[in-house]
């Protein structure tokens, strides 16, 4: 991943500085930005502030050069709110802004007719590993290895409703760097703010996990609607 990428969900004052033309209405959010992850279908999470718990997400496609909107949805954050995705740390509430991939998908329920993406099943032996002192930190373990704690773990059968259906964001996921984060997805909404991920509606959950293609590259950019939110892709 390319260092000092900075993600232009950002002010008009700040557009300069970046080489970037004015927001307009009629400028669709990603070509306003500096960098959408080189592939033709991006999702845009983006919240008022760095303190709100909800905004706005958006899945987007690349169509003969303009960014189509394919479809929208209200999000959920953090109960925190919003933090740079390299200076986030682990168990803070905060939801990581910054590009990122997206490496599979994943559910209790079957992958929704169409899914193109990966797709793990979770079972009953699932879990994702959040045990800073563990090999398996930051990844999907069947079953949980005797040096992850699972006190320290997401038993992912046990989340219902908001591991449903799923998408992994590659935040801290290549080079997990400790202490920073784990367990950070896509997911559907549970009764509130999350954790640090951002939640859907289960229908648009599985209209994201319909539209998207790997062949396209797909990315998520998590940001705020005012001020330059520098990060560093990981």
């Amino acid at each position: 991943m390319r260092p000092g990428v900075v993600l232009a969900l950002v002010s008009a004052s700040s557009l300069a500085l970046l080489g970037l033309a004015p927001a307009s209405g009629t400028v669709p959010l990603p070509a306003r930005m500096a960098d959408t992850g080189g592939g033709t279908q991006l999702i845009t999470a983006q919240a008022p502030r760095t303190d709100s718990t909800s905004g706005t997400l958006s899945w987007w496609d690349l169509r003969h050069g303009r960014w189509v909107r394919a479809g929208s949805a209200p999000a959920r954050f953090g109960a925190k709110g919003l933090v740079e995705g390299a200076k986030r740390k682990q168990s803070t509430n905060t939801t990581p802004t910054g590009l990122y991939d997206l490496p599979f998908g994943f559910g209790i329920k079957a992958a929704p007719s169409g899914t193109r993406v990966k797709y793990r099943a979770v079972k009953s032996s699932s879990w994702w590993c959040e045990d800073n002192d563990s090999r398996s930190y930051n990844r999907w373990v069947e079953p949980l290895p005797d040096d992850c704690r699972a006190s320290e773990s997401e038993h992912l059968i046990s989340y219902t409703a908001q591991y449903a259906y799923g998408l992994v964001i590659g935040f801290n996921y290549d080079r997990p760097v400790r202490g920073r984060g784990a367990g950070i997805f896509l997911h559907v909404n549970g009764r509130g703010a999350t954790a640090g991920c951002v939640s859907v509606p289960e229908g648009a959950m599985r209209r994201i996990l319909q539209w998207a293609e790997p062949g396209k590259r797909p990315h998520v950019a998590i940001g705020t609607v005012a001020g330059v939110t520098a990060v560093t892709r990981y």
